[in-house]
Formats: C-alpha cells, structure tokens, sequence
C-alpha cells in the first residue's frame, strides 16, 4: 500500500458533476498512508462545487477495503483563463450578467450570484456596467460612497491614479453610481461608455480575484463589444422572467453574445410564481440548446433586502431565497469549470 497506488486507483475515477476523470481535471492533490488510513486532498475547481459528499462515496468505492480506512479532505482552486492580464487584470474569471430587456432583475441577480460566491469562500468582485441605471450601490448599502483615488507607480515609476473599489459585505465594487449624483443622468455616446468600462476595468485596484461579476445594461449594445475587445470573459448569464415577451428578447441577448464570441453559461428564470409564471426560461433553454442555470422564484425578501442595502442577508439560514440563490451560484460556478474545459483558448471578437 503507498501514496502512489492510491493515486494510480484514483486518477481514472469520473467526477461526478463533470464526468471527467479526476487525473485529467487535476483534482487529485496529494494523498497519505499512515498505519492502515488513508487521506486523499482534492482540489475543487470551485468553492461553490455542489454535492462533495458524492465524491467522497466514489472514493471510497473505488478503494474499497483495499486500503482500509478512507478519509477525504477538500480544498479549491479557482481555475480560469485569466485574459484580463494584457489590461493590468488579476481576475481569473471574468462573467457578464445580462437580459434582453431591463424589469427582469438582472442587477438582482447579478448581486445575489457575486454574495452567493462570496459566501462560498471565493474572491468576488462586482462591476456596475450598466452605466445609465446604475443600481448596484443601491442593493450594496454603499450608495452615499466616494471610492478613493491612489496612487501605484507605472511602468517607468512614474505615480498613476487609481480608483480603489468600495467594499460590502466582502465583495468589491466599482459603478458609475459612485460618480454622479443619484438624479442626474448619463447621456453619452459610445466612446465616453467605452471609455468608462476600461476605466473601471483596467484603472481599478481590484486585486486578484477568482470571479468579477458585470452587471451589463439591458439590451445589446456597445458595452458587450467592449468587453469582447478588451478581454475573453469566461462567459455570460441571461437573466429573463418566465412570459414570452421577456423570452423573446432574452433569446436577443444570447445571439448577441454567441456573435461576439462570449460563450453563454445559461439562462437564470427570475420571478418564477403565479404572477409570471414558470418554466418558460427552462423550456427556452432547452430549445436553444444552452443550460437552464435555476429559478428564482418572485419572492418578497428579495425586495426587501435590495431595497435596504441587505442583499447579502439572502443568504441567511432563514431567507427563503437562500436555498433557490444557492443553487444557481453553483450552476453559474459549475458551467464556468466546464466551460474552461471545452474552451481552454482565449475567444476572439468575431461579429458576424
């Protein structure tokens, strides 16, 4: 009996959220022998990874009595494509969220996967694009906040100005909210937003990060072709509610993202009840061909806490979105692992 052969008997086991083997998904870390135990480390691809119990029972199968007593221990580690580097990022994964029209509670979502990750244990940092209905700030807590500028040295030493991001309930954020007054709007063209989203990616001290989540504005439009330009994002979630007019335009959202190359992770059902219905967003999916990421249902305390600033008591024992908001972070977590997997290189702006 030694390490080794434990190994050896390990690396062909499927995982069974990803159905890959666990020696090509490197999620074998180490593993010990010490009088008749057994310990095998395994490195998740995420925090959020649901159901870890199931890979302890195949573990155990797999050795059997072979090797007496089993014991398995978990750790993560975030993989990504980390593409925001030509711009200064530190950012391993990238992920818009985004919906053909607005009312569909895109930045609710938003919010609730980057606190669900949060919660998880990862390295969250949320970016307010939606540039002319900035509301994250709102939903944070944090609206009377005035992120402060620093100064890092540049490429010849010379001392840049830099925007470091408010913090809330552990999640980092940057929006324009922060920099105009809660009345006024923002009436600009598209090189003023071009020129705000590279602002607050490439000139905010967002530190290194496992997920940045951006709140897009609704529709298509010239933020997506930004984003395809500046970096490859591990990819995008469309929010819709259940009824066919909200589908239809959710449908927009994601040709628009295939055409510049994003890969769509999934479509999230928001509002899902009596009022709006359910299972449209499922059912559309599955037409389409894309994952069906979870349903939210229309839930008061959802409300309730974005309108106080409490968006991360969501996930408290006694919230009733808390077990629906889990279950889509860890399918947003899940297809961004899988979606590395199938596409390992960099995507390319590519309209068609």
């Amino acid at each position: 009996m030694s390490a080794d052969a434990v190994l050896a008997k390990l690396r062909p086991l499927n995982d069974p959220e990803i159905g890959r083997s666990f020696g090509e998904l490197g999620m074998l870390k180490a593993a010990h022998v010490s009088d008749g135990k057994v310990v095998v480390e395994i490195d998740l691809p995420t925090p959020a990874y649901p159901g870890v119990e199931r890979i302890t029972s195949a573990v155990k199968g797999a050795l059997g009595s072979e090797f007496g007593d089993v014991d398995v221990t978990f750790g993560s580690n975030v993989r990504g494509k980390e593409t925001g580097g030509k711009i200064g990022l530190k950012v391993k994964n990238v992920v818009a969220v985004g919906s053909g029209k607005g009312g569909v509670g895109k930045s609710s979502v938003a919010t609730a996967v980057a606190y669900g990750l949060n919660h998880f244990g990862a390295r969250v940092g949320l970016m307010d694009a939606d540039v002319y209905g900035p509301s994250i700030p709102h939903m944070l807590g944090i609206a009377d906040g005035k992120p402060a500028m620093i100064q890092r040295p540049g490429p010849n030493g010379e001392p840049i100005n830099r925007i470091e991001p408010m913090s809330a309930g552990g999640v980092k954020c940057v929006s324009m909210g922060f920099f105009v007054e809660p009345e006024k709007a923002v009436v600009w063209r598209g090189p003023l937003l071009h020129r705000a989203i590279t602002q607050f990616l490439q000139e905010t001290e967002w530190g290194e990060l496992d997920y940045l989540v951006i709140d897009m504005p609704p529709g298509t439009g010239d933020v997506s072709l930004t984003l395809s330009q500046l970096l490859g994002l591990a990819g995008a979630v469309i929010v819709c509610t259940p009824q066919q007019v909200a589908l239809l335009d959710a449908v927009k959202a994601i040709n628009m993202f295939q055409q510049v190359n994003i890969p769509v992770l999934g479509i999230v059902e928001n509002m899902a009840g009596d009022v709006f219905g359910r299972g449209g967003a499922k059912a559309k999916a599955e037409e389409m061909g894309v994952p069906f990421l979870g349903e939210i249902p229309i839930e008061a305390d959802v409300r309730v806490k974005g309108d106080a600033g409490e968006m991360p008591g969501l996930y408290a024992e006694d919230s009733p979105a808390r077990e629906p908001l889990l279950e889509v972070t860890q399918n947003v977590a899940m297809q961004i692992a899988k979606s590395l997997l199938e596409n390992p290189s960099l995507p390319t702006l590519e309209v068609l």
